[in-house]
């Protein structure tokens, strides 16, 4: 395959270029095999397949439900946006629940128009009960590292983030035995800055859904955010979907963090890509009206928008500048899944993963997964 008259980003910035596809990775010129699939980019940015570390499901489907089929779901739903690689994420459950959900995700081959499932994150169920959010109360516990472990035999090592609520008991401990095996991310907390900067330098390197869940920024009791920010090392997520937070905040962000750090996430329900009408999650009904999901107290549930949405609002309606979005949405959560060497950029080896994206009004107007148009 080639990619022609396209502006190729290249991770600062964009050149116009050709870009060549071979077996599914990108190749250099000298080593395209002569090729009749040529795809005319003219008028267009040519960015990295997206990178969502965190959704809960798209299309009907929830990776909570265990199912298999329903992954294929998801799959094919993503990849047609342009998020050719995914790593879903769980609720607070069960442990029987989340081990069953860990073992379809294993048994998961994609199929030639889905995306590839590249980890799995466990958002619940170490998390405060005083920020259970749209999380399921009764089944919040306190770290345990024996559990964790056995969900992740079940799963076959593909939960590559843990969310934990770091002021809660076991959490350090917690920290200090797992940190080397997956990567630690505080959620859904009530944790003040003594105690996330004490974890942050245990061990713990990322944050989920930035704002969300978790104390907000104040002069006088800062909350874990501006820990977050003082550790080089630790990496934020952001719902960019218009809904769970002010344009300004998210500019704030990018500001604190830097493009290098921050992470577009979708944190998307079953709802995505469907009508308006009252779906599960982590066994409680959302009432979804347009972008906006709700639980029956009112209470934000997780988005609808997926991430090439969320790239849009983004840039579109937040002024987040286009390098900095994109980089949030593909090698960043790249690089915290620990996968940057294959994909996250378009690059001589990687997977030949690719989005075109209109330059006038950032309209997805062709996919490439594994080399191959969609």
């Amino acid at each position: 395959m080639r990619i022609v008259n396209g502006d190729v980003f290249t991770g600062e910035g964009f050149e116009l270029r050709d870009v060549y596809a071979q077996n599914g990775v990108f190749v250099d010129v000298e080593a395209a095999a002569d090729t009749e699939e040529v795809i005319d980019a003219t008028g267009c940015y040519v960015i990295p397949g997206l990178i969502d570390l965190h959704f809960h499901g798209s299309a009907g489907a929830d990776i909570s439900d265990g199912k298999p089929e329903e992954i294929h779901t998801m799959g094919a739903y993503e990849a047609s946006r342009g998020i050719t690689a995914m790593c879903p994420a769980t609720m607070t459950l069960p442990e029987e629940v989340l081990i069953q959900a860990g073992k379809a995700a294993a048994s998961y081959v994609p199929a030639d128009n889905e995306a590839a499932l590249v980890g799995l994150n466990m958002e619940g169920p170490y998390i405060s009960p005083n920020k259970v959010g749209a999380q399921n109360p009764g089944h919040v516990r306190k770290p345990d590292a024996d559990e964790f472990r056995r969900i992740q035999v079940a799963a076959n090592g593909l939960f590559k983030l843990v969310d934990i609520a770091p002021e809660e008991l076991g959490a350090e401990e917690f920290i200090e035995e797992m940190h080397d095996e997956v990567r630690i991310s505080f959620a859904h907390t009530c944790a003040d800055y003594e105690t996330a900067a004490r974890c942050y330098n245990l061990g713990a390197r990322h944050v989920t859904h930035l704002y969300n869940a978790m104390p907000g920024l104040h002069h006088r009791t800062p909350g874990m955010i501006p820990a977050a920010v003082e550790h080089p090392e630790v990496t934020a997520e952001i719902i960019a979907d218009g809904i769970h937070i002010h344009p300004a905040m998210v500019r704030l962000a990018f500001t604190m963090f830097g493009d290098d750090r921050m992470i577009l996430i979708s944190d998307t329900l079953r709802a995505a890509g469907l009508e308006d009408g009252t779906y599960d999650l982590g066994g409680q009904d959302v009432i979804v009206r347009g972008y906006i999901a709700t639980i029956a107290n009112g209470a934000l549930a997780g988005s609808v928008s997926d991430l090439m949405r969320c790239l849009y609002v983004a840039v579109h309606d937040m002024d987040i500048p286009l390098v900095s979005a994109i980089k949030a949405a593909t090698i960043n959560p790249a690089k915290a899944l620990g996968i940057d060497n294959e994909r996250g950029s378009i690059e001589t080896g990687k997977v030949a993963d690719a989005v075109l994206l209109d330059k006038e009004t950032l309209e997805l107007k062709q996919v490439i997964l594994r080399g191959k148009a969609l």
